[in-house]
């Protein structure tokens, strides 16, 4: 009998069985297994994986699209996946690239070994990190041990129905970058289209704006009642996990605290990294102190002739600084709470953040503090700074 061809196509994604996997990736595996059956011309296995698979999930539109084409290969009358007549060819195209990507996902080993390059320096508040990779549909989560991250969980989801690099409003592309969780909105101030509830993120952040990238709205959230799952890409910009993993993923997630690294494709971590880093701390601190010593010209040499602070230049900004250190006796500056966080596509940026305790003979006051550092001709400067 002729198996339908998305067991063809899939050949590649699949060699052997697929390995033991975590809760969270039961589904995938199953899928994975079903698929392998086929190919293996064992269609009563399969069709049990798959009615077991809707027995739990019934709206899963995927696993429906392969009972269905089981059916019809039992009966001799396919000749493609998706034969249906009333199938939509996009429709078809949208669940090809979801089982590849599911199988994909249900083959490959948690990198649980190594670390991403994005996440230098977790501070204490910061109990987990989400790293989204666009590039395998996947959302990462990592535990903070000591200020280092340690892999927890991954998920399956949708991005952008036009990809990545969010350039304006409606462009239908998922931003690329370093964000914060900033809300929990529950499902009942939710309609159904986000499903379990919502997170909306920082976008656009302080580099989109200096960037003049435009638009707003972009949430982790779940999927509508009716449905299980999306292709990888079907959102508006948003980054959707089915119902089930989302309410798995919250807990995870402290508004104003938890960052959200989104990223082309992964990175991890390497020797360089720790030196950068190191360079980068040192750097801070020798910020610090310059500040604090009222040495307003070493003060100035630590940020970038491009500096921007919300609408103010360097030569602003210098001006402003020279005339307030002028009527001061003594400063004294601590930073806690420290955070580092390198951004995707941007390897020599860095995103900044700490506690300020800023006292004077004049004045004292506390602020949430960031700053996006960039390396340049091996020195590291100040291109942003502003609060939290």
């Amino acid at each position: 009998m002729r198996l339908f061809t998305l067991t063809t196509l899939l050949c590649s994604a699949l060699s052997g069985t697929a390995h033991a996997a975590p809760d969270s990736h039961a589904t995938e595996v199953r899928l994975a297994k079903s698929l392998l059956d086929i190919r293996n011309n064992r269609l009563d296995i399969a069709m049990n994986e798959v009615d077991s698979l809707l027995r739990v999930n019934p709206n899963y539109k995927l696993a429906q699209l392969v009972r269905g084409d089981l059916l019809m290969a039992k009966a001799g009358a396919i000749s493609s996946f998706g034969s249906a007549s009333h199938a939509s060819g996009d429709k078809i195209q949208d669940l090809q690239d979801e089982a590849r990507v599911r199988l994909q996902r249900a083959q490959a080993q948690p990198q649980t070994q190594y670390a991403p390059r994005y996440l230098w320096k977790l501070n204490e508040q910061q109990k987990y990190a989400l790293v989204v990779d666009t590039s395998r549909s996947t959302l990462y989560v990592y535990e903070n041990v000591n200020g280092e991250p340690r892999y927890v969980a991954d998920f399956y989801v949708t991005i952008g129905k036009l990809g990545t690099e969010k350039i304006s409003s409606g462009d239908q592309r998922t931003p690329i970058g370093v964000y914060f969780v900033r809300a929990n909105l529950p499902k009942k101030q939710l309609s159904d289209i986000y499903g379990s509830g919502a997170f909306p993120l920082s976008y656009p952040n302080e580099w989109d704006k200096k960037n003049g990238r435009t638009g707003s709205g972009i949430w982790l959230h779940g999927t509508p009642s009716n449905t299980y799952s999306r292709p990888p890409r079907a959102s508006n910009g948003c980054v959707v996990l089915n119902n089930d993993d989302l309410n798995k993923l919250a807990p995870y997630l402290q508004v104003g605290i938890t960052p959200v690294i989104i990223t082309n494709k992964i990175a991890w971590a390497s020797k360089a990294d720790q030196a950068d880093r190191a360079a980068l701390l040192h750097e801070i601190e020798l910020w610090r102190r310059d500040w604090a010593s009222l040495n307003t010209d070493a003060y100035l040499k630590h940020y970038a002739h491009n500096f921007t602070s919300e609408n103010t230049n360097l030569e602003a900004w210098a001006r402003q600084k020279q005339g307030v250190n002028a009527g001061k006796s003594w400063i004294k500056v601590n930073l806690a709470e420290l955070s580092l966080f390198t951004y995707p596509d941007q390897p020599n940026m860095v995103v900044v953040d700490f506690d300020q305790d800023y006292s004077s003979s004049n004045l004292s006051n506390h602020m949430k503090k960031r700053q996006y550092w960039i390396k340049k001709d091996n020195r590291w400067q100040i291109l942003y700074e502003g609060s939290a």
